[in-house]
C-alpha cells in the first residue's frame, strides 16, 4: 500500500524560510524520480520541483533559486528548502513521483506565507 506522508508546513512570515520532508512507503523509492507539487486556494496543482534517481533536480521558474530540493534514498524521504518565501508560495504542498503522479495523495503539508 502506498503512502506518502508530507510534514513541516507552517505559518512563516515574508522572507522566511521552511524545509518540507515527505516519507514514502509501498513504492520504488530509489528507482524512480520525485517531485514537489503545490496547490494554492482556488488553482489546480503544479510542479514546482523534482529530482531524478540519481539526483538531478529541475524547476517551476516561480521557485528558481529559491527552493532547493533533495532526497534520501536510504530513508525514502525526500526534502523541499524553502528560502525567501514570498506570500504567493503560499499553498498545500505534496510530493508524489514526477513528472507523472501516482494515484495516491499524501495529505499535503500547509504553507502560509503572510505578516
Amino acid at each position: 500500500q502506498v503512502q506518502l506522508v508530507e510534514s513541516g508546513g507552517g505559518l512563516v512570515q515574508p522572507g522566511g524560510s521552511l524545509r518540507l520532508s515527505c516519507v514514502a512507503s509501498g513504492i520504488s523509492f530509489r528507482l524512480i524520480s520525485m517531485g514537489w507539487y503545490r496547490q494554492a486556494p482556488g488553482k489546480g496543482r503544479e510542479l514546482v520541483a523534482s529530482t531524478t534517481v540519481g539526483g538531478a533536480t529541475n524547476y517551476a521558474e516561480s521557485v528558481k533559486g529559491r527552493f532547493t530540493i533533495s532526497r534520501d534514498n536510504a530513508k525514502n524521504t525526500v526534502f523541499l528548502q524553502m528560502n525567501s518565501l514570498k506570500p504567493e508560495d503560499t499553498a498545500v504542498y505534496y510530493c508524489n513521483r514526477s513528472p507523472t503522479p501516482i494515484g495516491v495523495w499524501g495529505q499535503g503539508a500547509l504553507v502560509t506565507v503572510s505578516s
